[in-house]
């Protein structure tokens, strides 16, 4: 089983795209609350895709 056979992965890969993005604003000076806010969320869908990721396989994860 290859690695983007599962939906499962592909949607892990997915929430960790996104997450990266939102996490992207917050690294240049004068960021508005919002996107502050946005890092939140980020860092929740990061975690959360790598979770998805990390788990799709039978074995134990690490």
């Amino acid at each position: 089983m290859g690695l983007f056979d599962s939906t499962r992965v592909l949607a892990g890969i997915g929430l960790m795209i996104v997450g990266s993005l939102l996490l992207l604003p917050g690294i240049f000076p004068g960021t508005t609350q919002l996107f502050t806010y946005a890092l939140v969320i980020g860092a929740g869908l990061l975690t959360y895709g790598t979770w998805l990721v990390g788990t799709s396989e039978g074995s134990p994860t690490v």
